[in-house]
């Protein structure tokens, strides 16, 4: 096991939907995919994203291509037409989840790289 950062491991879109944002998280390798089931939780989202997110995580799971989406509910202040924040669409918050550490099997790490 090691630790890397998940944008080693997956990479993501991330969009607004009203208050929300929207993190879809793709996986490099199906391999990875199944790890990132397991370890990437809707808890585990909120507990990270918390200081954007004061709503409920939702976490939907699209295995057809290997991704999960994330409904960052309550985080955009209101939305893009009312919020005063900076990022009122949310198009930043993919690539500040991609930036958590994660701890990873070796072989997976090496599958990844083998990506890119």
């Amino acid at each position: 096991m090691a630790t890397v950062k998940l944008l080693e491991l997956a990479h993501g879109r991330s969009g607004d939907k009203g208050n929300g944002s929207n993190v879809g998280i793709i996986a490099r390798h199906p391999d990875i995919y199944e790890f990132l089931k397991k370890e990437l939780t809707a808890d585990r989202v909120k507990e990270y994203m918390k200081h954007i997110c004061k709503g409920e995580v939702e976490r939907y799971e699209m295995d057809n291509i290997g991704a999960l989406n994330f409904i960052l509910n309550e985080s955009l202040g209101g939305g893009g037409t009312v919020s005063l924040k900076l990022d009122a669409q949310g198009k930043t918050h993919a690539s500040t989840l991609l930036r958590m550490d994660i701890d990873a099997p070796e072989e997976l790490i090496e599958k990844a790289k083998a990506t890119n």
